[in-house]
């Protein structure tokens, strides 16, 4: 049997080297990986030079599209709108965010198709009509569903999830975005993106003992920071990265998201090609190796990096200690041997409550048998586990085959609870057992990011991040003051035990095996399915397009909310037991910016509203100024939106009468989502102008109607006492992202062009 998309690809790999000495022939020096993946995806709509990296708006035309199914909804809704027969690429939806983790993989996965009948019905048909592949829930988890079936090498793709980077493992670049991006590549149109700039990795040495390649990035992140990646692409390279396995590569990709990195990628190498000859794409491997120069960085670009790459970071995998990063943030990193102080100093709660592993990260088939060597250790030396324990498979093919190994009941035999194929608590969807939903607590994940409330809804719960080895063995010690490198435990005979450093094995010995991959082809003729949406649903809502913001909008407004710190996706669209409603608008703008803290009163979701001179929440009093025909504005500090793809985020304030937001900085797919939505987005010439803004302000915003690239615009403070302020707005919008806020939406501009 073909592997997926097997003839696109190797149309792809037949004409890429012909397409790279055309390139070369204009681009007249070494050529990155990332460069020899975008440069031969510009779309003919951009005339091809040496584009400017951070500077030039490029149209690329991505191989393929992937799509969750919290995202996935909202994105078909839009799609639906667009006027079209079927996708134009490869599209694949994946049925994995709304599934609730609460007893176990088999009743959670049954009650939550249960309750999620129809949403899950809806996106069954709308694939089935219009061409995309469908991935039933329990199939398994978005990113590992693409890197077992679609991720090829040298390809470049787009998917409605922040981590879809994770193909990087493959050595595509992947990058995530929201649905409205989704729409455009699925409808035929060009996808745009800022030339990324590129901060090159080099890995020396190799990796030993307890450290693994979700080590890699825990350091990085520890450099780099939550936004040091914006606007680039990181790529790894060096002797130290042909070391690693490709889902160890996929690991590091996966959690770039975190750096705020556009993607992460790696070349074409031995350990790719296992891979795909293990998941029964050797077809690809062939391929692949017949051109493999052609999928890596020209080796000038690796030995002189800092001549071709933005920054170059170099890390020794010999010396690399594992790390634990946390809490409230991914980038804040300690190496194991000083983690105990940190805690100490910080006072965080030593007892670890809980401890999880697998989600999209990590749940390859090497995570697991090295945690796996783990927990048999804890049984045979008699170690009682002290925390609650679980793990999350990524995929039904990942759970069957480990089942079939014996791994799984190896983590039972330790006490851990295996949960459904699916994104579970990683992503708040997680019914945690505890007597008090609020008590300070920490917990320790193999997942990628733990802002506050993230996994379970507590401001309280400490979450800190490390390889699924590590949270094994920190989970059986009950404490974050164990160090496993160095400590012994104390098991129920009263003798004192170390642990052994874990083993694994990079690929099943016996294959991969699955009864049941769970996915599901579509209709040969679409043209014959029928989509409904009742319109009493409370969970999926037909779309009516946004009426274009004009100048007289723009006058008058009021502030919704001036949000203080970190303002992630999170805090403006929350997830968890929102997820329900996703696929309906109007009952989902009701999580409105419920957990970003006003900057007046240093509280969530408790705003005033001069319609009625009372502090009201943040979506009730959008609603009352949106009924009295006063538009609102929103202002926020610095990268402003990080997190998720969630287009939601950007949709829900455009719903609720937003025509503006204003930050210091912002995260690139959050801009970009806006941008999407017509809204207006814009950042301060001067950061220090955010200290103006007063809560009774009046404001206006000047020059929509002469709106141009790199023109900035004013905004004007009245104040409640008679003065004023103004300043300057500047604003990174080029000519066709205009016509996206003259149109109303870069949908309204799609479905104008397709009439």
């Amino acid at each position: 049997m073909k592997p997926f998309d097997f003839d696109m690809i190797k149309n792809y790999y037949d004409s890429l080297p012909q397409m790279l000495k055309e390139v070369r022939s204009v681009i007249k020096r070494p050529l990155t990986l990332t460069e020899k993946i975008l440069f031969t995806h510009i779309h003919p709509e951009s005339k091809f030079r040496d584009f400017k990296r951070a500077g030039d708006y490029v149209f690329f035309a991505p191989d393929r599209v992937a799509m969750q199914d919290a995202t996935a909804q909202m994105a078909l809704l839009q799609f639906m709108m667009a006027g079209r027969d079927n996708v134009a690429v490869p599209s694949t939806v994946h049925c994995d965010h709304l599934i609730l983790a609460e007893t176990g993989a088999d009743s959670d996965l049954r009650s939550s198709v249960k309750n999620n009948k129809e949403v899950f019905d809806f996106l069954a048909s709308v694939s089935n009509k219009y061409g995309l592949g469908f991935w039933k829930p329990g199939a398994g988890i978005i990113h590992q569903i693409v890197l077992e079936n679609y991720a090829f090498p040298g390809g470049m793709m787009i998917g409605t999830d922040s981590h879809t980077p994770n193909a990087g493992g493959l050595g595509m670049v992947a990058i995530g975005v929201g649905g409205a991006d989704a729409v455009d590549v699925m409808s035929g149109m060009p996808w745009e993106l800022k030339m990324p700039k590129l901060i090159g990795v080099k890995l020396t040495g190799n990796l030993s003992g307890w450290t693994s390649p979700k080590d890699v990035i825990l350091k990085v992140a520890g450099i780099l920071t939550v936004n040091g990646g914006t606007g680039a692409i990181v790529e790894y390279f060096g002797p130290g990265a042909e070391t690693m396995s490709c889902t160890g590569k996929g690991t590091i990709c996966n959690m770039g998201a975190e750096i705020g990195a556009t993607t992460s990628t790696f070349g074409y190498d031995k350990s790719m090609a296992r891979y795909l000859r293990a998941t029964d794409r050797a077809m690809i491997a062939d391929l692949a190796d017949n051109i493999q120069e052609h999928l890596t960085g020209d080796q000038e670009c690796y030995a002189e990096p800092e001549k071709y790459f933005d920054q170059v970071i170099h890390l020794d995998l010999s010396t690399l200690e594992p790390h634990v990063n946390g809490p409230y943030t991914p980038d804040l990193a300690h190496p194991i041997s000083e983690l105990a102080r940190a805690v100490k100093d910080n006072n965080y709660p030593e007892k670890l409550e809980v401890g999880l592993i697998g989600s999209c990260t990590n749940s390859s088939y090497e995570d697991l048998t090295r945690a796996a060597s783990v927990a048999r250790q804890a049984v045979a030396k008699k170690l009682k586990v002290k925390s609650e324990f679980t793990v999350t498979p990524g995929s039904e093919t990942i759970r069957f085959t480990v089942q079939r190994d014996g791994l799984l009941d190896d983590f039972e035999k330790m006490g851990g609870l295996v949960l459904a194929n699916a994104c579970g608590p990683c992503i708040g969807q997680w019914a945690r057992h505890t007597n008090d939903p609020n008590k300070k607590n920490s917990i320790i994940t193999s997942f990628n990011r733990n802002f506050s409330k993230r996994n379970d809804g507590n401001p309280a719960t400490h979450s800190f991040v490390a390889s699924p080895e590590i949270t094994t063995a920190m989970s059986i010690a009950g404490t974050l003051l164990f160090n496993p490198l160095t400590d012994t435990l104390i098991n129920e005979d009263g003798e004192e035990v170390k642990l052994d450093p874990p083993t694994g094995i990079e690929l099943p010995v016996k294959g991969f095996d699955v009864e049941d991959a769970g996915f599901q082809a579509p209709a040969e003729n679409g043209r014959e399915v029928k989509i409904s949406v009742d319109p009493k649903s409370d969970r999926l809502q037909l779309l009516e397009p946004f009426r274009p913001i004009e100048s007289d909008d723009l006058k008058g407004m009021r502030i919704l909310i001036k949000a203080k710190g970190k303002c992630t996706t999170d805090h403006i669209s929350m997830a968890g037991p929102w997820l329900k409603y996703r696929g309906h608008l109007e009952n989902i703008s009701e999580n409105c910016f419920i957990g970003a803290i006003n900057y007046f009163n240093d509280e969530a979701n408790k705003v005033i509203n001069y319609v009625t001179g009372e502090y009201h929440p943040v979506p009730e009093s959008a609603r009352t100024y949106q009924k009295n025909g006063i538009s609102t504005v929103v202002f926020g500090e610095d990268n402003y939106g990080e997190g998720s793809s969630r287009e939601h985020a950007a949709m829900e304030p455009r719903f609720l009468g937003v025509k503006a937001v204003v930050v210091k900085s912002f995260a690139r797919i959050h801009e970009t989502n806006l941008k999407k939505q017509g809204m207006l987005a814009f950042t301060f010439v001067n950061p220090d102008d955010y200290d103006l803004i007063r809560q009774d302000d009046k404001i206006d915003i000047l020059g929509l109607e002469e709106m141009e690239k790199g023109k900035n615009m004013i905004m004007v403070l009245h104040h409640a006492d008679g003065s004023e302020d103004r300043f300057e707005l500047q604003h990174t919008y080029n000519r066709a992202q205009i016509e996206w806020v003259n149109a109303g939406s870069a949908l309204n501009k799609i479905r104008q062009e397709l009439a």
